[in-house]
């Protein structure tokens, strides 16, 4: 059952904004299964989930960014924060937004690097749990903000 989540809209705005989006929150919120819902063109996925790949990514991160397939969604990134000068590198030099999206929880020391070393070509956006407008097909209705009465 596929849920519509209050922050889809956002994550689309961002991506043809900024070169690299990254989507952060806990663990097992819906990051990876939003994005994938969302991919309006071909991406390719790569999880650091994976032992092998992740070992890959730490050992040589250069050439792993250089072997992707863009645009890409790269999930748990905060595994290989080793990436992030190598995604700097590849956006500089091309002039198209959403190349990048990735995924990751919300470690300090990522949140850190991210804003380091790639500044101004990434927009972050932060995935909670399903809200109980999203669990009943309302992911559309603006929030309800009380106003002063005159």
């Amino acid at each position: 059952m596929h849920i519509t989540r209050t922050l889809s809209k956002s994550i689309l705005e961002t991506s043809k904004s900024f070169k690299v989006l990254l989507l952060t929150g806990p663990r097992q919120v819906g990051k990876t299964t939003l994005l994938r819902a969302l991919q309006t063109k071909s991406r390719s996925y790569i999880s650091l989930d994976d032992v092998e790949v992740r070992i890959a990514a730490k050992e040589d991160p250069a050439g792993f960014v250089d072997q992707l397939k863009l645009p890409v969604l790269i999930d748990e990134v905060q595994y290989a924060p080793e990436l992030f000068p190598y995604i700097k590198m590849v956006v500089d030099g091309r002039s198209e937004n959403g190349l990048f999206w990735l995924t990751g929880s919300q470690q300090f020391s990522m949140m850190k690097n991210v804003s380091e070393s790639l500044a101004g070509r990434v927009g972050i956006l932060e995935l909670q749990g399903i809200s109980l407008a999203e669990d009943e097909g309302r992911a559309d209705t603006p929030p309800f903000i009380p106003t002063k009465r005159v």
